[in-house]
């Protein structure tokens, strides 16, 4: 079993900053792909940026040139710059180990003046 524990949320103004972290622990023997995954009311869950093992990145269209997702041992970050009200959402970690996924309880980004 694979453990994710997201810290980080908050709330920001728009134009502001903040940095996600998620941890995994557990019984860890390879995890191939870990990202965040995002949740806004009355919308369905969209990834917003992922990274695999190997370093390969991708990002949704809407936060490109934004957030910057990097990664050290079983522990993946999104910084998010610029944020915008329609980046409030809760965020979620995921994780892919040994072809099964895992997913944090959420942390939430409120962005409002």
């Amino acid at each position: 079993q694979v453990q994710l524990v997201e810290s980080g949320g908050g709330l920001v103004q728009p134009g502001g900053s903040l940095r996600l972290s998620c941890a995994a622990s557990g019984t860890i023997f390879r995890v191939t792909r870990m990202g965040w995954y995002r949740q806004s009311p009355g919308k369905q869950r969209e990834l917003a940026a992922v990274i695999t093992s190997g370093g390969t990145t991708t990002y949704a269209d809407s936060v490109k040139g934004r957030f910057t997702i990097s990664n050290a041992k079983n522990t993946v970050y999104l910084q998010m710059n610029s944020l915008k009200p329609e980046d409030t959402a809760v965020y979620y970690c995921s994780a892919i180990h040994v072809g099964v996924d895992y997913w944090g309880k959420g942390t939430l980004v409120t962005v409002s003046s």
